[in-house]
């Protein structure tokens, strides 16, 4: 049996990610005064308007997944009981964190509008930690 090389298996998913990043920065549209727009297509014509704000999220969640996998290859875990009393693996917990960001999101969206939307992103990732932690 032969040991697994982890530090190159990262190191070389790390680079592909970098690689897809840089291309999809790439990608976005520069308008005729040299200013990047951002919300702009990053495939004139296409079906679906791909944006890099759009663009930029599956690439995130493209990167948690690889995350969760290799996590889960290297480190096998048992399932364990939290505070909403039931069993949750790493991904479970993964998925109701993302799903909780997302009201977390239209919530913020509702009662404050798109100002200083950030503040949605804290408390995203605050209630992200806590999930991980003790659900």
């Amino acid at each position: 049996m032969t040991a697994t090389n982890w530090t190159t298996i990262y190191a070389g998913l790390a680079a592909l990610m970098t690689v897809i990043l840089g291309l999809l920065l790439w990608a976005v549209p520069v308008t005729d005064e040299g200013v990047r727009e951002w919300t702009g297509q990053l495939i004139p014509g296409f079906w679906m308007a791909w944006t890099f704000p759009v663009a930029l999220f599956f690439w995130i969640i493209a990167s948690l997944l690889i995350i969760m996998t290799l996590l889960a290859i290297r480190y096998p875990e048992t399932p364990r009981v939290g505070i909403l009393a039931i069993e949750t693996t790493r991904g479970d917990r993964l998925f109701i964190s993302l799903l909780g960001s997302a009201f977390i999101h239209l919530g913020w969206l509702f009662l404050i509008g798109t100002a200083l939307f950030w503040g949605a992103l804290i408390l995203s990732l605050v209630y992200a930690a806590a999930v991980f932690r003790w659900v």
